[in-house]
């Protein structure tokens, strides 16, 4: 069945072409538990709370659009090869999701989101067979869940090692903890007349409900759908009548969408500068503390409170 299905995942993904080379934590050791994982958010928790006893690949690296992903055969081979698979779910992965969904019949395939109550999600781009918004990891809280979510896995498939998984979340959710307390007093150090985070999609409102900040985006929810005209007219007066002096851009979004919000905006007579670059759908590159969940949330978090404080 499995070999059936991966002939079946090569036919349909690689039709829709390549999106670069997938990463993983190190050379392959068949000793160790094999996870696949899509986005890095997802792969960075399952190294953490896995530790010693797996092997990560994630297929979705640095500057990566979850939303436009384009598997290669690579990646589908990965997915075949895996113990388990992580995915975010809620549509994230558009229709790469479909296919993990019809994974899960010869292996665990968990999307970790839909752990989440449903009441504690934001509603979604209905129009983009949304029904709710996926960036879930922008609330600290919610990916506190997701952290759990992927310990009682990794716990169910691999029970010699539980305590080790147990101990490992623990530390980690944490740490965790501490970063959402983090967010919280830096973000409220912003004056409230300047509390409004302008970004190029609209990735940041679980992130804006969390830590008590006004968010704008120019495109919706997913990036598949570019900004019109209008769109950037209205963010435009927008930032005019509120007086709003720092946008930013996203490490996996184009920033031309941006630049034609500030020279639309400076054409009006307001100045606006560009606040710096946050990351959204994608963390910073393997290795660096922004390549890691918790340092782009604080990154993020630094960033906003710079340019608007």
């Amino acid at each position: 069945m499995v070999i059936a299905l991966a002939a079946v995942l090569i036919l349909v993904l690689t039709a829709c072409g390549s999106s670069g080379e997938s990463f993983s934590s190190g050379a392959k050791d068949d000793s160790k538990l094999k996870v696949t994982t899509t986005i890095g958010m997802i792969t960075d928790v399952a190294k953490e709370v896995g530790g010693e006893h797996v092997q990560v690949t994630g297929l979705m690296g640095e500057g990566v659009d979850p939303h436009l992903f384009k598997a290669t055969q690579g990646d589908v081979r990965k997915l075949d090869e895996a113990d388990i698979i992580f995915y975010n779910g809620l549509h994230l992965e558009a229709k790469l999701g479909d296919i993990l969904e019809q994974m899960n019949e010869d292996k665990p395939t968990i999307a970790v989101a839909e752990a989440i109550e449903a009441s504690k999600l934001l509603a979604g781009d209905e129009e983009a067979g949304e029904q709710y918004d996926p960036h879930v990891w922008f609330d600290v809280s919610h990916w506190m869940t997701v952290t759990e979510t992927i310990r009682d896995e990794l716990m169910k498939i691999d029970p010699d090692h539980s305590e080790d998984y147990e101990k490992n979340a623990e530390a980690y959710l944490t740490e965790l903890q501490e970063l959402h307390t983090y967010a919280k007093v830096q973000i409220a150090s912003i004056p409230e007349e300047s509390r409004v985070l302008v970004t190029a999609h609209d990735a940041f409102h679980y992130f804006g409900k969390a830590y008590d900040i006004e968010v704008r985006g120019l495109q919706g929810i997913s990036t598949a759908s570019e900004a019109g005209v209008k769109d950037v007219t209205d963010l435009v007066d927008f930032l005019v009548e509120r007086k709003i002096g720092a946008v930013f851009v996203e490490s996996s979004v184009s920033s031309k969408s941006i630049d034609a919000v500030i020279e639309g905006a400076e054409a009006k007579g307001h100045q606006i500068q560009e606040g710096g670059e946050l990351f959204s759908d994608a963390m910073g590159p393997e290795g660096t503390e922004e390549g890691t969940y918790i340092g782009m949330v604080r990154h993020n978090v630094d960033t906003i409170v710079g340019a608007l404080k």
